[in-house]
């Protein structure tokens, strides 16, 4: 964010100042859920490992052009949308402090939304139609690192899973949770954001034919 509002300072102050501020409320989120970590690592009682460490994914993610890098930020805005609305909102059986924290990531980030899809375009304004259609494949080869990713992370999971029960699994039920765990993280992290349609609206305005080429892919993480 930081990176794209620097040529705009001499310019619109209005979109300067939403840009700066939505930098600045992503770093708020950062803090945020650092915190919460801190708080789950002191009481829960057992390691929970996750993928990391963060700065080796965001500069793999950051050596993309940066089109394919703000396509990916927008699919993480309406994938957080969705899975507060579709998993968290109505469902009283959280643990209240997770739902309150997904709950006030969830309110400032249907701002971004709309901020970011701003980005996109003015981003993509300035490619060329090559450009447009090349920044399309470097999101899904994002797409296709953070699903790699998400396979270990299943791994991470079913280990904590075993430290926390204090149990073993048999070999059906350890193939099932890594069946489901799997498919489960595939949707909420890559189908969810890629088959929103405000997704996909933004993504056909990027390159013609980019909407049915990510039409035809979603299912594959539903």
């Amino acid at each position: 964010m930081l990176d794209h509002a620097r040529p705009l300072l001499r310019g619109n102050d209005a979109r300067v100042r939403a840009f700066l501020n939505f930098a600045g409320e992503e770093a708020k989120h950062i803090d945020l859920f650092k915190r919460f970590r801190a708080d789950f690592l002191s009481s829960f009682g057992t390691e929970c490992e996750v993928i990391g460490p963060p700065e080796a994914v965001a500069q793999a993610i950051l050596s993309k052009h940066p089109l394919a890098v703000a396509l990916v930020i927008l699919h993480i805005e309406w994938m957080t949308q969705r899975h507060y609305l579709d998993s968290v909102a109505e469902n009283h059986k959280l643990d209240p402090q997770f739902k309150s924290l997904l709950r006030h990531h969830w309110m400032e980030e249907s701002q971004h939304a709309k901020l970011d899809t701003l980005m996109v375009h003015a981003i993509s304004d300035t490619c060329s139609v090559q450009e447009c259609s090349n920044s399309i494949n470097g999101y899904l080869e994002i797409g296709g690192m953070l699903d790699g990713a998400l396979t270990q992370q299943v791994q991470f999971d079913l280990e904590s899973l075993k430290r926390a029960t204090g149990r073993a699994f048999t070999p059906e039920e350890t193939d099932r949770f890594l069946e489901v765990q799997q498919q489960a993280l595939r949707w909420t992290f890559l189908g969810s954001g890629m088959s929103h349609r405000n997704f996909l609206n933004t993504v056909e305005l990027v390159s013609a034919g980019a909407r049915a080429k990510l039409e035809e892919i979603a299912p594959v993480f539903s």
